[in-house]
């Protein structure tokens, strides 16, 4: 039992990142939080782990481009923009994604449990995003993008076989924080100063969040195994939307709260291995590239 509550912190601190941003990033920018985020935690598990990736470089470059780089600025935007219950869903749906991007490009079709959660989740999207919510579009589109780079990076990660993803992840962070530094700079000037205000958040995200969330991650699967782990990711979005309606006071009118019981449904009935069926889509390297 100690295994399950210890691996199950990971997904709740990654369902944490929206309030935490909420509570106390809202005015620095997101573009510096996604540096300081990546490049905090390379440098706190480096100090850890102590050693290079067990990987070839180029591919470990490539992967933080996608997996850090790109998703860090995308999740950060939508942090800012969206209610935290409404981009945590939004970026629950990487299994899915996954689902329709292996059909479409790999011609990998999917069972048939796979395919109708598929669609009853993308039902969800549809209704959480309905035109009445008057969402911030930006914000849907990185929601949305987030997802998408992290698919492409899942994808790649079960391509090249990584075994190493502490160490990959650990470098995919130093790697891709580096580069995000021009990038900020260029688009948001230098950075303002932090203030004691700001602190705890940036603690939070980037200790804890981040690196915590990672070694219980990796820690977690070896122990109670992939599949468990992927029932035990459900408490992210779940997370999300609690936190953002109790500390943020998000408000959700009725068909977006429907919208988010399809989609957390959906996921549930893809994870649940039935009897005499395969177990659910859900591998180590998935699970483990998965960072809100």
């Amino acid at each position: 039992m100690y295994p399950f509550l210890l691996t199950a912190l990971a997904p709740i601190l990654w369902g944490s990142t929206y309030a935490a941003v909420g509570l106390y990033l809202t005015d620095l920018s997101p573009l510096w939080v996604a540096v300081f985020r990546a490049l905090g935690a390379g440098v706190f598990l480096m100090l850890l782990l102590r050693r290079l990736p067990r990987m070839a470089m180029s591919k470990v470059v490539i992967l933080g481009f996608f997996n850090i780089g790109v998703f860090f600025i995308l999740l950060m935007v939508a942090a800012y923009r969206l209610p935290g219950s409404v981009a945590g869903t939004l970026g629950a749906t990487l299994p899915l994604l996954l689902i329709v991007i292996q059909w479409l490009a790999q011609g990998k079709r999917p069972a048939v449990k796979a395919t109708l959660s598929a669609v009853v989740g993308l039902f969800g999207v549809l209704l959480l995003l309905n035109p009445s919510a008057n969402l911030d579009p930006i914000g849907v589109a990185c929601a949305l993008g987030a997802t998408f780079v992290i698919a492409i990076a899942t994808l790649l990660t079960q391509h090249w076989q990584v075994k190493d993803i502490l160490g990959v992840a650990t470098w995919q962070l130093l790697t891709a924080g580096t580069l995000l530094i021009p990038v900020a700079w260029l688009w948001e000037g230098a950075p303002t100063m932090v203030t004691l205000e700001q602190l705890p958040g940036l603690f939070w995200l980037i200790i804890l969040n981040t690196a915590l969330g990672y070694i219980i991650a990796v820690n977690g699967i070896k122990q109670i195994g992939p599949n468990a782990f992927g029932m035990l990711s459900l408490l992210n979005p779940m997370m999300a939307v609690a936190l953002g309606m109790f500390l943020m006071s998000e408000t959700l009118g009725f068909w977006q709260w429907f919208g988010v019981i399809l989609i957390i449904g959906s996921l549930i009935a893809s994870n649940v291995r039935w009897r005499g069926t395969v177990p659910a889509n859900v591998t180590l390297e998935r699970q483990c590239d998965k960072a809100a």
